[in-house]
């Protein structure tokens, strides 16, 4: 083995070592469907949500022009481990599309850093 396979692989072990990071995960939908999405949502493994009123902002042209109808959002809050985001993505994705009045989007934002093993446990659901 030479030393580009030997670092490789150490560096693939000690990935395997570490916890999982944490992202924030910010989904905006139509407040009429804000506990359907934050049900969705805590179902990959999200001890922590919180929801906030909003209201959208596009001129009542474009609005038609979209087909949208409902001004009155809620942008949601949820930290999720970095493992679950591809499929709680694709998985919202989906649901934007099939449920009536459903239409939304969805982000991550990466967490630097979160102060305490306790909190970093219930946050990411490992605790022991």
């Amino acid at each position: 083995m030479d030393k580009k396979q030997t670092k490789r692989s150490s560096a693939q072990r000690q990935k395997k070592l570490l916890p999982p990071k944490l992202k924030m995960l910010v989904t905006v939908v139509n407040r009429s469907k804000t506990e359907l999405f934050l049900d969705y949502i805590s179902g990959f493994e999200v001890n922590m949500q919180m929801s906030m009123a909003a209201s959208g902002t596009a001129s009542s042209d474009m609005l038609t022009y979209l087909g949208l109808t409902d001004t009155d959002k809620t942008v949601i809050f949820s930290v999720i481990r970095e493992d679950k985001e591809d499929m709680a993505l694709r998985f919202l994705e989906d649901k934007f599309k099939t449920v009536k009045n459903g239409k939304g989007i969805a982000f991550t934002v990466s967490m630097t850093g979160v102060i305490g093993v306790a909190i970093y446990q219930f946050l990411s659901n490992s605790g022991k």
